[in-house]
């Protein structure tokens, strides 16, 4: 058993990973057929740690080389989840090994290695914006607006428990044939213990206790998480405001249109600190959360309108967003849901609460063909608390400041690739103008 168990590995380790110049010449001696070392890696093989391929057949009594036995420890050694026990193996074998790995095994072992723990994913997707709005004088403006992104998120293992993790963004204009300007928008290493979790870089931004109505975007930063049920999580860092997807709704709001490029000067990056609590219980789920900004962009929307501050509650010369959010949901079966959430920022003059709730059927399953799903929601977004919704009705061409109903469907006509279809209709906030929006999204994942 221990030679079946043994000659399988020795064939696919071989095969697999030395390359012809290997083959031409093996410089190491046989291991006889009672050496200590069969009997660990047969152990280390009925644990798992070793997988053997073929028909597990030993094809005649001959013994293995050193050269074979180096490239199954070394592929022992490049396992990670292993047993205390095991563990002791794999460094007796190494020792005993150590001229052969140096020499080559655990080259070409870490070189598979390397490749088997970087992993890919992504997708290519086309996102369409057809918007319609009441101008000034009462007659409907039409802005329309398409957009092309490539997108690949790598996932590299450091070790078992840390990773390094990323998303590269391409996008373009087809409607202009534009060149795709491409940019390393998130990149983080990630460290998973036991009830902890922390995070390091430039990393994802997301309003988890809203199910992203205030944010969902990228910091650079920390993020530590505790808990299992119940997390509890903290961040701080600084977050540039240009990816403030509403603030040209923030500046409408404050400015004449002949003002408004006064306020671009300061330190668009607002220093950042935030505390969440998150939990489930059963069907519901639900949370609460605390973010501060700070930056003299809030000072300048603040303070530039000499008409507003007659307006109740005005807070001028403030330079900072605290912002409070609550959320929760529920699952009423395998079909429906339904969540909703809050928001408030204690600083912002107007435009300074968001609330939405949506009903949610069913899902589109990317991997499951023909599943799809659909939702209506109400939506409340103050441009002063709202700063980055995941919602795509609401993104950099899409409406901001309004308020209004949202419905979307979902559908997989094929195997990872998904249509989708949201429509929007309301009102602006600050001027109570109707504001409309179609919106499809085609994606092709990978």
């Amino acid at each position: 058993m221990k030679k079946t168990l043994v000659s399988a590995l020795t064939t696919a380790l071989v095969v697999g990973a030395a390359s012809t110049t290997f083959a031409a010449a093996n410089p190491f001696s046989d291991v006889p057929a009672d050496h200590w070392a069969y009997d660990a890696v047969s152990q280390l093989a009925a644990d798992g740690v070793i997988e053997g391929y073929g028909d597990t057949t030993f094809r005649g009594n001959q013994n293995i080389t050193r050269y074979e036995m180096a490239q199954m420890i070394a592929k022992a050694m490049a396992k990670t989840d292993v047993s205390a026990a095991d563990k002791a193996l794999i460094d007796k074998l190494a020792a005993e090994f150590s001229d052969e790995l140096n020499n080559l095994g655990v080259r070409v072992s870490n070189l598979e290695r390397n490749a088997d723990n970087v992993k890919w994913n992504g997708q290519a997707r086309y996102r369409y914006w057809s918007q319609r709005y009441e101008n000034e004088k009462g007659s409907k403006d039409k802005k329309n607006a398409d957009q092309m992104n490539f997108r690949l998120e790598p996932s590299a293992e450091v070790n078992n428990n840390w990773h390094v993790k990323a998303r590269i963004d391409a996008f373009t204009d087809p409607s202009k044939d534009t060149d795709a300007t491409v940019k390393l928008v998130r990149v983080w290493a990630q460290g998973d213990y036991k009830n902890f979790q922390v995070k390091l870089g430039k990393l994802p931004f997301y309003s988890t206790e809203t199910a992203g109505m205030l944010l969902d975007n990228q910091f650079s930063g920390a993020q530590v998480t505790f808990g299992n049920q119940l997390k509890l999580t903290a961040e701080a860092g600084r977050w540039n405001l240009n990816n403030a997807i509403n603030q040209s709704a923030i500046y409408k709001a404050a400015v004449a249109k002949d003002e408004k490029d006064n306020l671009l000067y300061g330190d668009d990056a607002a220093s950042y600190q935030g505390i969440g609590l998150n939990g489930t219980a059963g069907k519901f789920y639900g949370g609460a959360a605390y973010r501060h900004f700070q930056s003299d962009l809030f000072k300048h929307v603040n303070e530039v309108k000499e008409s507003y501050k007659s307006y109740k509650g005005y807070k001028a010369n403030t330079d900072e967003a605290d912002i409070w959010s609550v959320g929760a949901g529920y699952t009423f079966d395998k079909n429906w849901n339904i969540n909703g959430g809050y928001a408030k920022n204690e600083k912002a003059d107007r435009f300074g609460t968001a609330h939405n709730i949506q009903l949610n059927y069913k899902g589109a399953q990317k991997a499951n063909k023909g599943s799809w799903g659909a939702y209506t929601a109400y939506r409340y977004m103050g441009g002063n608390v709202a700063f980055a919704p995941t919602y795509e009705t609401f993104l950099g061409n899409g409406v901001n400041n309004v308020k209004g109903w949202e419905v979307g469907t979902e559908y997989v006509p094929f195997t990872n690739v998904t249509a989708a279809a949201y429509y929007f209709n309301g009102k602006k906030l600050d001027n109570n103008n109707d504001a409309e929006l179609l919106f499809g999204r085609v994606n092709f994942w990978f």
